[in-house]
């Protein structure tokens, strides 16, 4: 509980705390933001982590030159595909076996019904979609492992999904990061990025629900 509660406070102070790890990393910042963001997307027991805010705000600090943007752009697009390539061979190892029990804590099965659903009606497409979706965007190489489908066609949708995920974010960050408003009311900007995220989620829930009810 705690370290969740810690992981929280680095995404509602991703501004404050980014800046620290730039000024006291110097340029092994760059490596510690490539592990968040392959951790993010390639470790299914790491869905918590942050990635669009955390993405937008390093672009951000890009455009005040603390980073640089090309590197840090390519680097962060490697860390998503190779992401998404290594939980496409966990769920192809590991297959459904980690989900079986239905109250775990980590391995929710419910976080894997509510992907599968999603994969289903977006089919090979949403490697893409689930790019801006959080914990769906963990769970869907996953389950494409899962199920069977062949790594050459999951590659190529992993490839245009990761660099457009990490472009929009990233360039986004290093065009509108600086504006005066969004400097003063950061915490309020990485909230709405998160909010924002997870609108297609909770509204594949309600209408799964509704559907249920009927």
């Amino acid at each position: 509980m705690e370290f969740l509660s810690g992981v929280l406070d680095f995404i509602l102070h991703l501004d404050t705390q980014l800046s620290a790890l730039i000024q006291g990393a110097g340029a092994w910042a760059y490596l510690i933001l490539f592990v968040v963001i392959f951790c993010e997307t390639g470790l299914v027991v790491t869905p918590f982590l942050p990635g669009d805010s955390l993405i937008f705000a390093a672009g951000a600090f890009a455009a005040r030159g603390d980073l640089n943007i090309l590197l840090l752009f390519g680097l962060l697009a490697v860390a998503a595909v190779l992401g998404d390539t290594a939980n496409y061979w966990i769920g192809k190892i590991i297959g459904p076996k980690v989900f079986q029990k239905e109250n775990s804590r980590i391995f929710k099965k419910s976080y894997l019904d509510r992907t599968h659903r999603f994969y289903e009606k977006y089919g090979a497409e949403t490697i893409i979609i689930a790019r801006f979706v959080p914990i769906v965007r963990t769970f869907a190489p996953f389950v494409a492992g899962i199920g069977r489908m062949t790594y050459a066609r999951f590659l190529s949708y992993n490839i245009i999904g990761g660099i457009g995920w990490v472009a929009v974010f990233t360039f986004g960050g290093y065009f509108f990061g600086n504006i005066p408003f969004v400097r003063k009311n950061f915490t309020l900007v990485v909230v709405a990025i998160i909010l924002i995220s997870l609108v297609p989620a909770v509204w594949e829930i309600l209408k799964h629900r509704k559907a249920g009810r009927a």
